[in-house]
């Protein structure tokens, strides 16, 4: 395994949407388990491969508190979500020591496939249903602070041109 670099925003290849993946094998493979390690080693609770420059639909979670549930979503689609929304307080591995509040659907139902190419429907809540609805926003060239005012995005985006200078 590997750790993967990861872009920071305003990086204009976070916005670049994600291709399907053609076939499940081993590269695929490899990619999630790099992906977890680039994950847990940030650390973090998410990555999706536009956040490593892979632009391909595969996504990492693991909300549990002892980083030992990974689940890789493959292709993943949001089949139903509810009409309640929630106000939750969102960071990212791509915008680091940036949080913010953004509203998104309380439920989700996801559709994936999973590493052995199985597809599989999981229904989510919490921080959980706010991950892979923030995930699944990176795949579609979205960064979690365009939900933002263009004031506060532009705050960030001097802040993250600062932080990349310093580096």
């Amino acid at each position: 395994m590997a750790l993967l670099s990861i872009l920071h925003y305003p990086d204009k290849r976070l916005h670049k949407i994600a291709k399907p993946v053609a076939v499940v094998d081993e590269r695929i493979r490899t990619l999630a388990a790099n992906m977890a390690e680039t994950m847990y080693g940030a650390p973090g609770v998410g990555l999706a491969a536009t956040q490593v420059d892979v632009h391909e639909r595969v996504i990492v979670i693991d909300v549990s508190e002892t980083h030992d549930e990974l689940r890789v979503f493959i292709n993943p689609e949001i089949v139903w979500s509810s009409d309640e929304r929630k106000l939750s307080e969102e960071g990212c591995l791509s915008v680091p020591g940036v949080y913010d509040s953004v509203e998104r659907a309380d439920h989700v139902r996801v559709r994936a496939l999973n590493e052995r190419g199985e597809t599989f429907e999981l229904d989510c809540e919490g921080l959980l249903a706010v991950c892979i609805q923030h995930e699944m926003d990176h795949l579609m060239g979205r960064v979690f602070v365009e939900y933002l005012s263009p004031l506060k995005q532009s705050r960030i985006k001097v802040k993250m041109k600062k932080l990349a200078q310093a580096m």
